[in-house]
């Protein structure tokens, strides 16, 4: 897997490097698998993978990795979403908006214009928070545009997703690989803190507890790096180890709590 940086503009919100670029964590290695494994498949195989974990693992940041590097198509899912806006958003992520209005049309003749795109154009759909589709009940709609189309879809979502989806066997049986996401590690620690505060050293001691107490989650890591950061560029520290953190956050009444799983909190 390249260690190239991307833009991160493509997804706003998650961890960046210092020079606003997304840092290449281990969890868009397992993007670059899924996009392996489609690639690699053969015109009988199915096209869909899922790629399922917790939240705050990265796996939007691997989506938009895989946006960026491999022109994939990005859609994301929320609660509003219908079977009409769902089509009218792929519309918008397949570049078929006129002088930016989507299509016109029935569901169905958005359904054949949005299979007509992934058919031609052999680019991967990403779908992330692919679990409001099963709330709303769209699963079905997302299996005849894989139908129409036989393009390769990459659906990302909770760690039960790949179970909520054995209710559908006709929609289960499109579906190549499950790929878990992997639980944030030192070596993401090591490198988040490298590239997004290259001023400040963390020591391994330190970083191993951050990853300790974020459960799996890289974006706790993220926002832990933050306030650590924020104290240390206070109090002129150019590198920073757990003794110093814990003795200074425990006698220093305006240090700032380390963010914790909400599970954590309630077990205290």
């Amino acid at each position: 897997m390249t260690q190239e940086s991307i833009p991160a503009k493509t997804v706003a919100h998650l961890p960046t490097t210092g020079a606003g670029q997304i840092a290449p964590l281990a969890n868009i290695g397992v993007m670059e698998q899924a996009l392996q494994r489609l690639s690699a498949r053969s015109i009988s195989d199915p096209g869909m993978i899922v790629v399922s974990g917790p939240s705050g693992y990265g796996k939007s940041v691997a989506a938009a990795w895989a946006k960026a590097r491999h022109r994939a198509y990005y859609l994301q899912l929320d609660d509003f979403v219908t079977k009409k806006s769902l089509l009218i958003a792929m519309c918008r992520a397949l570049g078929l908006e006129t002088n930016g209005q989507a299509p016109r049309g029935t569901t169905a003749e958005l359904a054949d214009l949005v299979g007509a795109q992934l058919n031609g154009s052999r680019r991967t759909l990403i779908i992330d928070e692919f679990d409001f589709a099963i709330e709303k009940g769209l699963v079905m709609s997302v299996f005849s545009i894989y139908e129409k189309s036989r393009a390769s879809i990459i659906l990302i979502g909770e760690e039960s997703l790949p179970g909520k989806l054995k209710r559908w066997e006709k929609f289960d049986g499109r579906v190549l690989d499950t790929i878990y996401a992997e639980a944030v590690g030192l070596d993401d620690a090591r490198t988040l803190a490298r590239h997004k505060y290259p001023a400040l050293t963390f020591a391994d001691d330190l970083l191993a507890h951050l990853v300790e107490i974020a459960a799996g989650s890289v974006r706790r890591v993220n926002n832990n790096l933050g306030l650590i950061h924020n104290e240390a560029l206070g109090l002129g520290w150019d590198t920073v180890d757990l003794a110093t953190w814990q003795h200074y956050s425990h006698s220093s009444a305006a240090a700032p709590a380390l963010q914790l799983p909400d599970v954590k909190r309630r077990a205290r």
